[in-house]
């Protein structure tokens, strides 16, 4: 058994999309996977399945999400592994940053050097970014909320045909030990 980490996205957002946990987790319960958990009110499950391919646990899961909530839900399925490379390859001192300055956004494909490259990150200093493994690690000093460097980065033409959705680093560590507990 792998242990995976499921990302919604844009759910219990202002009202929209309420997917309360406890149905969450009835529902991923339900695909007969184990050990399911929940952290915080924004879309992130763990649990435990068999087999590697997170391609295919993502599209279970957004199906069964479909079906029970008749609506649509983006999500990716990332596994513990994984979520430790990204941890452990953070090219930012993650340690001397509050957790709300460091974010990733996580992404079912690489991201594009060549798109990415195009973005003058120096216009947005001291805010700054950098690419990983199918990840975009964005610091930001002042927060997400008031990023203007996380607004480029969002851009259509950066992440098109991809799904991503965007953490910041103390949600990153907590389900990085949930995942690894």
């Amino acid at each position: 058994m792998t242990t995976y980490a499921a990302l919604l996205r844009g759910i219990n957002v202002g009202g929209n999309k309420k997917v309360p946990m406890a149905e969450l987790r009835e529902v991923l319960g339900g695909l007969g996977y184990g050990d399911v958990r929940t952290y915080l009110n924004s879309g992130n499950a763990v649990f435990t399945a068999a087999g590697e391919d997170t391609a295919k646990l993502t599209e279970e899961v957004e199906k069964a999400l479909a079906g029970h909530f008749g609506f649509t839900v983006d999500c990716l399925v990332i596994d513990g592994p994984y979520l430790r490379r990204v941890v452990e390859e953070c090219p930012f001192p993650a340690d001397e940053l509050e957790g709300k300055q460091l974010h990733v956004t996580f992404m079912s494909e690489e991201p594009s050097a060549d798109a990415f490259g195009a973005v003058d990150a120096g216009a947005f200093a001291p805010e700054d970014f950098r690419l990983g493994e199918k990840a975009v690690y964005l610091y930001a000093p002042e927060g997400l909320g008031k990023s203007k460097l996380g607004v480029e980065l969002a851009r259509p033409r950066l992440v098109k045909g991809m799904r991503a959705t965007s953490r910041n680093w103390n949600t990153v560590k907590a389900l990085l030990k949930l995942t690894e507990g």
